[in-house]
């Protein structure tokens, strides 16, 4: 079950994956949203904004460390807690 926090990833992840695709969980994988480089980057900056953490990893760090919408809620999370 997705808490707040996963809710308002997915929602930022929806607005950038191609339409018409399943439903988004946490474990859908990034590319089987049609989520490229840019769209990850964009992502990215959203989640930095909305809650004021920095992610510091360039796009093939992106890659290969969010295989999945759990692995990037897991990122953000831990980014929070640690800026808390």
């Amino acid at each position: 079950m997705a808490d707040q926090l996963a809710t308002d990833i997915i929602a930022k992840i929806k607005a950038h994956a191609e339409e018409g695709g399943e439903e988004i969980t946490l474990g859908t994988e990034l590319t089987a949203l049609g989520i490229h480089s840019l769209e990850l980057t964009e992502i990215i900056f959203d989640l930095e904004e909305e809650y004021d953490i920095e992610i510091e990893m360039n796009t093939v760090d992106a890659w290969s460390n969010l295989k999945n919408v759990g692995d990037m809620v897991e990122a953000v999370r831990a980014l929070i807690a640690k800026s808390a």
